[in-house]
């Protein structure tokens, strides 16, 4: 009898690899009837990650959207299951354990099934404790094993690390190939290893399409017992993305699996509404080479996941890096250019930093790395010279275990820096907070929400909430849009002029927000006058400038203090940050003094060499 291979749509990760954000929940709900009319989806991925962010930076409630999009799919008989970070829940930094115990018991009850837990360093003492608060709460435990290619990185290595998943009370194994890097041959060998000692478990196979390997993958890996197959579908499969069903189940059917037909009326449907999405707001934040595969992304091995925003970062650096060329008379660097040389510096520094797998946050630490080194060596400046806190807590093993050594000058340098490195439980590090966030939420008069899932939000993701709940997430938004919109008319040949003022309503309350000029010059000017010294009058001073372009921060914990006009700094210490392609990088005093003024406020957007604040 034909081994049957079921089907699962990477609905939130076909737009997350394709650019910054996912559809309204509006959207969400017209999309989910006619996935059910196609017939082939025995899975959905409907939540986690970096859904739950995005929703909250255009102002809008993930908890409603969750709910309101996994109930079709339920009552359909489909299957839901979300991305888990394990120790970081689903943000960037790690998260205590109440918080994390209330993640599960939430999103369970909004209508998802399935957690799927991952580490970025395939440390099992971050992924295991998952599988028992997603039992508590009821769900299905499916572990990862984070799949690159590297020296250390073997069949045996990850046919070890499932096994000790299973034993540890994982209900399914997924190979999550998040690069689109592992090998056909290997990848079948390992689902062979675990199905031929524990058959009863469910193998489930997500990879991207953008090296090129992801076609042979799937077939190697059914052939062996692989029971699920993530993909994606047209206009948003292959390139950074993942394979199409028509391709996938075509191959599989002539391969002798038996496979669900697909419904080519509401394929077309479905397709017409995903364009329908992309030419009202989506594609705006979908870079045009995220579309096309290519085979350069062998070497650095970075993730589908993260190239959704990784051409905008690029893109926003390469500005930066050409105006300091051009002050300096040396010639502009393409766009290309800038990439191969960060694709270079990826392959370099991934080693060095000790092999974490190229996952969310990982791929981002190593890669912002890697950026900052080739930024800061264009500049004449040396490598390593800029790295964020998340990336030196990752190094430390405040994280977890790295599956590699560090190397020896990075070793030199955290003693240079009187780092200390760690090796006990990274969770003991961060203790209860639900109590904290409970009553911030009373104290605002905020409703913790159903299921304490409000509250939730808050704990996992302070800032966006905040700025969510004061209506300023979707006014910076809107005011984004806008000036996408008006960059691409005037591209297009629209007569526009810069700089413009919108008006852009927020739940009944009108906020004027100015767009800049291309160049983003008159952007810069405006968030400036937008945000006034807090001290109110300008004062007197040694500036203090930004060393990248990012969101300005005070602190970077809700507990963490903050300085204050007045207050007497000491050389060295950390006195803000600027969040810069989701790491925070600490911004120390270059003297001793007084501050006189802090230029921005927490949330506002600076350019490099902005003054983030006066020291006298």
């Amino acid at each position: 009898m034909a081994k049957e291979i079921k089907f699962s749509l990477v609905f939130r990760d076909m737009w997350q690899s394709a650019g910054k954000y996912v559809p309204r929940v509006d959207q969400l709900m017209k999309a989910a009837p006619v996935i059910v009319k196609m017939g082939c989806f025995d899975r959905v991925e409907t939540n986690g990650g970096g859904f739950e962010q995005v929703n909250l930076l255009y102002g809008e409630n993930p908890n409603q959207a969750v709910r309101k999009w996994t109930k079709p799919f339920h009552e359909a008989g489909i299957q839901t299951h979300m991305l888990d970070r394990g120790l970081n829940g689903i943000r960037m930094r790690p998260v205590p354990v109440d918080v994390r115990k209330l993640f599960y018991k939430v999103k369970h009850a909004q209508g998802t099934d399935i957690t799927r837990t991952f580490c970025g360093l395939n440390d099992p003492d971050n992924i295991i404790p998952s599988i028992g608060y997603a039992h508590e709460a009821g769900m299905i435990s499916q572990c990862c094993l984070c799949i690159t290619s590297s020296p250390l990185h073997t069949v045996e290595y990850y046919t070890n690390l499932a096994y000790k998943l299973i034993e540890a009370g994982a209900d399914e194994i997924c190979l999550k190939d998040m690069a689109g890097i592992g090998r056909p041959v290997s990848l079948g060998k390992i689902t062979k290893n675990i199905k031929d000692k524990y058959p009863q478990i469910t193998i489930q196979y997500h990879s991207h399409a953008g090296p090129g390997f992801s076609m042979a993958s799937i077939l190697e890996v059914c052939e062996n017992g692989c029971d699920f197959v993530d993909v994606g579908m047209e206009p948003l499969s292959w390139g950074t993305g993942h394979a199409d069903i028509l391709a996938v189940q075509a191959m599989l059917k002539d391969a002798g699996f038996k496979v669900k037909e697909v419904n080519m009326e509401a394929y077309m449907e479905l397709r017409t509404i995903i364009q329908e999405m992309m030419d009202e707001w989506l594609g705006y934040y979908i870079p045009n080479r995220n579309r096309y595969m290519n085979s350069l992304l062998i070497a650095p091995g970075l993730p589908g996941g993260m190239m959704g925003s990784l051409m905008t970062d690029l893109a926003d650096n390469l500005e930066s890096l050409n105006k300091y060329k051009e002050k300096h008379g040396q010639p502009k660097m393409t766009q290309d250019q800038l990439m191969v040389k960060l694709f270079n510096e990826v392959a370099y520094v991934w080693p060095k930093m000790g092999y974490p797998c190229l996952v969310t946050p990982f791929s981002q630490y190593v890669k912002n790395a890697a950026l900052m080194n080739v930024m800061q060596m264009e500049k004449g400046k040396e490598r390593w010279s800029l790295i964020a806190d998340d990336i030196w807590n990752m190094m430390l093993g405040k994280s977890g275990k790295l599956p590699g050594p560090l190397a020896p000058e990075l070793v030199e340098l955290a003693k240079e820096q009187g780092r200390e490195f760690f090796t006990g439980n990274p969770q003991a590090e961060y203790p209860d907070q639900l109590d904290e966030f409970r009553e911030e939420m009373k104290k605002n008069g905020w409703d913790c929400g159903q299921d304490d899932e409000e509250l939730f939000e808050l704990a996992m993701h302070p800032e966006q909430y905040r700025a969510y709940r004061s209506g300023k997430a979707k006014a910076d938004f809107e005011a984004d849009l806008a000036k996408r919109k008006a960059e691409k008319n005037s591209a297009k040949g629209g007569a526009m002029t810069f700089p413009q003022t919108v008006v852009v309503d927020v739940n009944g309350q009108k906020y004027q927000v100015v767009i800049g000029a291309n160049d983003g010059s008159a952007a810069a000017a405006a968030t400036q006058s937008a945000a006034p010294a807090v001290a109110g009058a300008a004062g007197e001073g040694t500036p203090l400038e930004s060393p990248l372009e990012g969101k300005f921060y005070l602190r970077k914990n809700a507990n963490d203090p903050a300085v204050n006009v007045g207050d007497a700094v000491k050389k060295g210490q950390t006195v803000c940050y600027v969040e810069a392609m989701k790491t925070f990088n600490a911004i120390a005093a270059d003297r001793d003094g007084v501050i006189t003024e802090i230029c921005f406020k927490t949330g506002d957007s600076v350019s490099e060499d902005d003054v983030l604040m006066k020291i006298k």
